[in-house]
């Protein structure tokens, strides 16, 4: 007999027999989901006290910055790495830290920070800044082809004059003249026509016996506003 016409009574003893008879199951899967609730609560607020402390190691890291206390900077770098390594104050505190080897003339150590913001870094903008500075480095280590290799794993359009820039020096070093030259007029073309490494573009242009097109300003207000 189906369920629908059973009168009251018979309705009522087939749900308490189903219950006696899933009275485990419904039990198990009530703590289940009590046991999901609480972890998903406990791991919010895990992350968020993390975050919290994050930021006040990097409010740290920038006042020792400020304050040239490089010991400071290195050991507070190091501390956000080691311990909130997926976190973006993370990456920036590593890009602190090879500031502070690339002024000591350390650029092993600036290269070894710069790679570990680079992997690390979960915004392509940055991973892209992680990566033109990395790049400099290599090539003030003599590594133009390196360099080179990161500016190609660049995404089109990020930081284009700068990169421009770095991969004509780098081509510069390798003796590619006409290709640097190329590379510094994709520079002008791309840069803000008030940036102020503007000028000295156009001067390593000159440099190699190049001028900007007539066009490269104009193209360049003109990407601007577009």
């Amino acid at each position: 007999m189906d369920f629908d016409v059973l009168d009251e009574h018979e309705q009522g003893e087939r749900v308490r027999k189903w219950l006696r008879e899933n009275a485990i199951s419904i039990v198990v899967g009530v703590l289940f989901g009590i046991v999901l609730i609480f972890g998903w609560q406990q791991w919010k607020a895990r992350q968020a006290r993390h975050a919290v402390e994050a930021s006040a190691q990097y409010h740290a890291l920038a006042e020792a910055v400020s304050a040239n206390r490089d010991e400071d900077v290195a050991k507070i770098a190091e501390s956000l790495r080691k311990d909130f390594p997926g976190s973006a104050y993370a990456v920036f505190a590593a890009m602190n830290q090879a500031d502070l080897a690339s002024r000591k003339n350390d650029l092993a150590s600036a290269a070894t920070a710069l790679e570990w913001a680079r992997q690390n870094a979960g915004d392509d903008s940055v991973k892209a800044l992680a990566s033109l500075r990395l790049a400099q480095v290599k090539l003030g280590q003599g590594d133009a082809n390196g360099a080179i290799v990161l500016l190609d794993g660049i995404a089109k359009g990020e930081y284009g004059g700068i990169g421009s820039e770095i991969r004509g020096d780098a081509l510069v070093k390798l003796g590619r003249t006409d290709e640097a030259r190329k590379a510094y007029q994709d520079a002008l073309t791309n840069l803000d026509p008030q940036a102020p490494n503007r000028s000295f573009v156009q001067m390593k242009l000159d440099d190699l016996g190049g001028a900007a097109t007539a066009a490269s300003a104009p193209a360049a207000t003109e990407k601007l506003g577009s």
